[in-house]
This record gives C-alpha cells, sequence and structure tokens, in this order.
C-alpha cells in the first residue's frame, strides 16, 4: 500500500490555516516538482497527473475492495449563471486546488473545506468564436504562478496565493477565430500553449513564452509553407526547419488559411526530451479544394522544446474529408517486445484506429480498430497510413449547392473526442472513452472570410445503436485486443483516471462519477453528481487520506452539434460544481489492495 509518512492531521490543519491566514506564500513550483508528479501524489501539478500525461496514479488506499465506501466531503458552486461544459482537470498544491470553469474563469479553493480562496474572471469580447462551447481545461503551475488560456486567445499569469494579474499577453487575434481552451504546459521552464479555431481558416501554431514575463520564446506554424521562429533579443529569427515547402501538400494559396490548431494542447515525455502534439482538421472541410496530403493536419507532432523545430511527425488522417481531427493524446509508455524495452506512444484517433508509434522516431508499430464501425477506411498500410473506401468521402458539389451525401462511421465527433484516456502500468491497459455514431456528410462550396466559419460541409450525427453510445473500452496496446468494456446510453464525454489500487474513475452526461475493477471492468461504484461529469478526475493524498475530485457541469460540443444525438441529451441540466471524495478514516486505516 502506498502511503508517506504519517503527520497529525489536526497539527496540519493549524499549520495552513496559520500560513493562509498570515498571507505567507506558499512553495513554489520548481521544474523537478512538474518531472517528479507522479511519484509525489500528495500533489498534482500537471495536467495528466504527470508530464507525460498517462493519468495514473501510485495511490492504492482506495481500491477496488473499499471503494463502494466512497462518500463526499465538500462541494464547491462555480456560482453565477455561467453554468456549463465544465471539463477542466485540478491542479492540487499546499492544500489548494487551482481549476478553470466555463468562460474563461479561475478559482483557488480549499482542499480541506471546499472553500474559495480567490476567484479570477477574464473579461471576454462579446465577439469571442469558440467552436464548441465556452469551455477551458485547465490551468499550468509554475514559480509562484498560475497559468491558464481564454477564450479571446490570450495567455494569463495570475499569481498563485492572490488570483492577481502578474501579466497577460494575446496569442492570436480572436476575431480571425483564434481561441484557446486547452490547458498550457511547462516543459524545461518554458510556458507552452496550442491554438483553436480550425473551423475558422486559422493558421495553427505552438509557442513558448516566458513564464515570469510573457516574453515570446519560439513559434512553430502547423500548417506546411508556414515558418517557424525563435526570438532572441526582440528579433524573430527564422527557424524553419520541417517546416515543408508553401503549397507542396497543398494547392494554391489554401495552406495559408489551412487549419490544423493544435487546441487540445500537449505532454512531454522527458526520454527523448520531445513534446507530442496533436494537430486538428484542414480547413476546409470540403477536402475536393485540397487536393493532397495537407501537411501538418490530422498529424501527431514530436517538437523540440528549445525551439520548436519539428523531429517527426505521423499524420493519422491525410486529406481529411470528414473532421478526423488528430489532436488526440499521444501517450508516452514502455514495453517488452522479446526482451527488448519499446519506447512507445499511443493514441486512440477520432478516426476509429488506435495507434501505437515508436515515440523517439515517429515510426508506426502497430494500428487497430477500438470502435465497432468504421466505414471510410478499410484497413491501415504498413507504415499506419488508411486504405481509403472512396465510395465514403463526400462528393464535391460540383454546379450542384452541394455534392453528395455519404453515410459514414465514425461521425466527425470521432470515435474518441478530447476526453483524455488512462494508462495503467500494473495491467498494461489503455482506458479509452469512445462512442459509436456515425453521421450522414456533405460539401458545400465556401470561400474563406476572416472570422466566418471555414467548414464547406453539412452533416447530421446519428447514433449506431439504440441502447447505447458510449463504451468505456480496456484496450490492450500490445496485442490490440479489447480486455472489457462498458456501455452508456449517452455520449462519453468526459476524461479517464486509473489508480494502483485496481480502479478506473470516469464520469456520464447522465451526471454519475463512477469507478470500475480496472482488470475486469466491473463498475464498483457510482455517484450522481447533479450535472453531466465532463471533467477529468484526480485522486491525491492529504493527511495520510486519499481523495478523489471532478469538475461536473454538462455542456460542451455534443449538445451543440449533435445533430440526432442531441436529442438524447436535450434534458440533461447544466452546472459548475467540484465535488471531492474519500473513505471514512477508519476504512482509509486499514486499507489493503487485493484484485
Amino acid at each position: 500500500m502506498t502511503r508517506s509518512p504519517r503527520r497529525p492531521a489536526f497539527a496540519v490543519s493549524l499549520v495552513l490555516s496559520a500560513m493562509l491566514l498570515a498571507g505567507a506564500a506558499h512553495a513554489a513550483v520548481s521544474n523537478d516538482e512538474i518531472l517528479q508528479d507522479p511519484k509525489n501524489p500528495q500533489q498534482i501539478v500537471t495536467n495528466g497527473l504527470g508530464v507525460q500525461g498517462q493519468r495514473y496514479s501510485p495511490l492504492d488506499m482506495l481500491n477496488s475492495n473499499n471503494v463502494k465506501e466512497l462518500r463526499p466531503v465538500w462541494a464547491f458552486s462555480f456560482g453565477g449563471e455561467k453554468q456549463r461544459g465544465q471539463q477542466a482537470q485540478p491542479l492540487i498544491k499546499d492544500g489548494v486546488m487551482y481549476l478553470t470553469g466555463s468562460y474563461s474563469r479561475v478559482f483557488a479553493v480549499d482542499a480541506r473545506t471546499g472553500k474559495k480562496l480567490w476567484q479570477y474572471d477574464a473579461r471576454l469580447p462579446d465577439d469571442i468564436r469558440p467552436c464548441c462551447d465556452v469551455i477551458n481545461r485547465g490551468v499550468a503551475l509554475y514559480g509562484d504562478l498560475v497559468f491558464f488560456g481564454t477564450l479571446d486567445a490570450k495567455l494569463v499569469a495570475l499569481n498563485k496565493d492572490t488570483g492577481k494579474v502578474v501579466w497577460s499577453k494575446k496569442v492570436a487575434d480572436h476575431k480571425e477565430g483564434y481561441s484557446i481552451s486547452a490547458a498550457p504546459m511547462i516543459v524545461n521552464g518554458k510556458l507552452i500553449t496550442g491554438v483553436a479555431g480550425g473551423e475558422f481558416g486559422v493558421v495553427g501554431k505552438i509557442q513558448a513564452y516566458n513564464p515570469e514575463n510573457g516574453e515570446l520564446l519560439w513559434m512553430r506554424p502547423t500548417v506546411e509553407g508556414h515558418m517557424g521562429y525563435v526570438y532572441k533579443d526582440g528579433k524573430a529569427i527564422e527557424n524553419g526547419i520541417s517546416g515543408g515547402e508553401a503549397g507542396k501538400t497543398w494547392p494554391g494559396d489554401l495552406w495559408k488559411t489551412g487549419g490544423a490548431a493544435p487546441w487540445l494542447g500537449g505532454y512531454y515525455d522527458p526520454e527523448t526530451n520531445l513534446i507530442l502534439f496533436g494537430t486538428g482538421n484542414p480547413a476546409p472541410w470540403n477536402s475536393h479544394l485540397r487536393p493532397g496530403d495537407n501537411l501538418y493536419s490530422s498529424s501527431r507532432l514530436a517538437l523540440n522544446p528549445d525551439d520548436g523545430t519539428i523531429k517527426w511527425h505521423f499524420q493519422s488522417t491525410p486529406h481529411d474529408g470528414w473532421d478526423f481531427d488528430g489532436v488526440n493524446e499521444l501517450i508516452s509508455f514502455n514495453y517488452k517486445d522479446g526482451g527488448k524495452e519499446v519506447k512507445a506512444a499511443a493514441t486512440a484517433d477520432r478516426n476509429g484506429f488506435f495507434y501505437v508509434l515508436d515515440r523517439t522516431n515517429g515510426k508506426f508499430i502497430r494500428g487497430f480498430p477500438f470502435v465497432d464501425k468504421i466505414t471510410w477506411a478499410t484497413g491501415l498500410d504498413k507504415d499506419g497510413r488508411p486504405i481509403y473506401n472512396e465510395a465514403s468521402r463526400p462528393g464535391a458539389p460540383g454546379s450542384e449547392a452541394k455534392g453528395s451525401s455519404v453515410f459514414v462511421a465514425p461521425a466527425f465527433l470521432g470515435a474518441k473526442n478530447w476526453m483524455p484516456m488512462a494508462y495503467n502500468k500494473d495491467t498494461g491497459l489503455f482506458y479509452v472513452p469512445s462512442n459509436e455514431w456515425g453521421m450522414d456528410i456533405w460539401n458545400e462550396g465556401i470561400a474563406y472570410k476572416k472570422g466566418a466559419a471555414f467548414l464547406g460541409a453539412g452533416f447530421t450525427i446519428k447514433p449506431l445503436n439504440e441502447d447505447y453510445i458510449g463504451v468505456l473500452r480496456a484496450i490492450d496496446p500490445v496485442s490490440g485486443k479489447e480486455v472489457w468494456r462498458h456501455k452508456n446510453y449517452a455520449p462519453l464525454w468526459g476524461g479517464v483516471l486509473t489508480t494502483k489500487g485496481n480502479l478506473v474513475f470516469t464520469g456520464t452526461p447522465e451526471g454519475y462519477l463512477q469507478a470500475f475493477n480496472a482488470k475486469t471492468g466491473d463498475k464498483v461504484w457510482e455517484f450522481q453528481t447533479g450535472s453531466g461529469v465532463l471533467g477529468s478526475p484526480v485522486t491525491w493524498e492529504m493527511d495520510g487520506e486519499q481523495y478523489v475530485s471532478v469538475v461536473s457541469g454538462w455542456g460542451g460540443a455534443v449538445p451543440l452539434w449533435g445533430g440526432e444525438v442531441a436529442k438524447r441529451v436535450k434534458d440533461f441540466n447544466q452546472g459548475g460544481m467540484l465535488w471531492t471524495f474519500k473513505l471514512p478514516k477508519q476504512l482509509q486505516q486499514t486499507a489493503s489492495t487485493q484484485p
């Protein structure tokens, strides 16, 4: 059983209270703390419970035997009328929880009591252009600062003890369609962010800033033809390695409005010193307007954190015609093959295929379907490139108002969308929140206009089954086998957490936070939060006890874009609550881990 040395809870609480009352600053977050986050369960200072994003906790006081006794200890309301689309993962440092809410808000909450310590509300303009609701997925911590991105495409640094603004920088022009919804990250002392806005014909980019003052350090566009830059003494120096040639995989001037927004953020692999990012759909959706592979859209990119150069790329959907963004998280993990350790990375793509790559060079190791129905491709070739079913590509409009409509599975919202999966090193399995749905899709004529939607397509999403859409799957990345599944009537749209205690946590739009036996898939606990659970659960240790927290608040892309699917969720209540749970103390003290 994983425990830290016992400390008297009352004494620790008194010390913390004294610090807060005296206004004393808590310890700064260091680079070493960020890298060691998975080994220090008393805090969570990274999005993903570690820079690799495995979302695995070594804690096992709470386990599949005693989780049935898990109960709420406090709940915190975000308040106001902005109660929808809560997708954040909380961070915890020195007994304080930091998290974001919809409409670009940040909260600091006492992790023992749920009392609000401070709140920051960004002043958003009236003409923000978020594609898929007013969501935000979390903060980054470094030094004495809390960092987050806003819906009008700014990075903001707040003092973590007071919530006061230290600096604020414009990353991109929101009037062109840019926004930021992902949690930024800290890599080697640099603040890294991507941008959203592919549906508006923006040019995707990844940028690094000095976290102390917001100075831009480097910029790497994610559309081939645009060169990257490093910034020294206020001057931009071209750093176009792997930038590609303008128009090489894009026709005419389409690369100038090519999309490929890295809107979900990334993770970092210390073993290879690479930042791993995914990129979104090419713009416009109408693929007949842009023949070619359209690099680096719908891809995974490995970047040098020092200057942003692309070291390798893997494109999951070349010449994407279905909005199968490649942003889904690329999670580092190691496994043995014939006695040799393989440094791998895995991703469950929106297009329905699960990919395992060599993260040292991006080479394709294996790929396989992880959902039941894929119609747009018949499989993958030896390099992982899809073998297209051309009958499933929507037709060109020609002289008609719209081209021929086709039915395609999965739907454009993906076999898996933004919601992060988790990897358990004990079971060797990935736990993947997935959805079984398809769509009727057709192409339309379109011309780029700054700040306007740049799709060139229409669609209607449909469930593939009467009794379920969402499926939580346990997947073996080495064999390609599905070990177990759990079905859900509504789509799954929340993140996953797994623990050494043989547990998997995730939420449902119906309002439940649920726990499953990691080995068997048996549901062993659930709690009704009052609104759809879209956030990513976390677990941590405080005063010798293990806690679990999750954000609840229905919203996001499904009710906005969901077509026939939206009918299944039309009566779900919106919300904005942070829930925290633990075992009764006597059970924590006697807990033992058994399968």
